[in-house]
């Protein structure tokens, strides 16, 4: 999950250009070529020794191009200082990262999950999540504390992928009559619990799970619980599989 990775380690400033001022007539001929092959130059920001930068995304990652100063040749990759410090890491953070995690985050307020927690709580923590996931179910135990005392409120985001049985499980905490208590208590009950799959699962049930599965694909995922939240900056930060207990404090927050 290459984007992920970079949303956590980037930080945010520089004076850029955005794309809105960016016309593709405007754009040189070495970036449009680069345009062709499938990046999208989403603005540009100045650079030194005569280059010209462009923010660029690709298959969900952020690459900068570097125009040289005759306009007929594209450097890519990061440009770093005399002292090693990445110039490439703020203009990628500031038109690229930032805007792709608004995006996530909005795209998984709206997917189909249930709540686990406080309505009104201070922090919201979104995870995609499995019945039949040992992970899952620890993550849920670990965060009890938050939850209960009202300082989180959990969103899971579920999917079917580790058993046969999963997608039918999962739609039968999405169609039952009090989703939060079915899964509390799936949850609580851990191995014992009794919850049944789904034989037949109705159609309206079966595009939720649809849904997020494609969003969890388009995430590049492929293992639960993929945990995501916003640090302190307000970033959006991942974490995959049951954290660390110093970890836990940086998701949930103090407790």
């Amino acid at each position: 999950m290459p984007f992920i990775r970079h949303l956590l380690t980037l930080s945010l400033g520089a004076a850029l250009l955005p794309v809105t001022a960016l016309h593709a007539e405007e754009l040189p001929a070495p970036i449009r070529k680069i345009e062709a092959k499938g990046a999208k130059i989403i603005g540009s920001f100045d650079a030194p020794s005569g280059l010209k930068g462009y923010a660029a995304q690709y298959q969900n990652r952020g690459m900068t191009l570097y125009l040289t100063a005759d306009g007929q040749h594209v450097l890519l990759g990061n440009l770093y200082d005399a002292d090693g410090k990445d110039l490439s890491a703020e203009p990628l953070q500031k038109l690229v990262y930032a805007p792709m995690s608004k995006e996530v985050w909005a795209k998984m307020q709206a997917s189909n999950w249930i709540a686990d927690g406080n309505k009104d709580a201070p922090r919201t923590v979104y995870l995609f999540s499995d019945p039949n996931c040992p992970y899952c179910n620890m993550f849920w135990e670990q965060a009890r504390p938050w939850v209960n005392a009202g300082k989180v409120q959990l969103r899971h985001i579920m999917v079917g992928i580790i058993r046969e049985d999963s997608p039918g499980k999962s739609a039968a905490l999405l169609a039952a009559k009090d989703p939060q208590k079915t899964l509390a208590d799936h949850e609580k009950a851990g191995k014992a619990s009794t919850l049944k799959p789904l034989a037949k699962i109705p159609a309206a049930i079966q595009a939720k799970l649809d849904a997020n599965m494609k969003l969890m694909e388009e995430l590049e995922l492929s293992a639960t619980p993929a945990i995501f939240y916003l640090d302190d900056k307000g970033e959006l930060q991942q974490q995959q599989g049951a954290p660390s207990p110093d970890k836990l404090l940086k998701i949930l927050g103090p407790k």
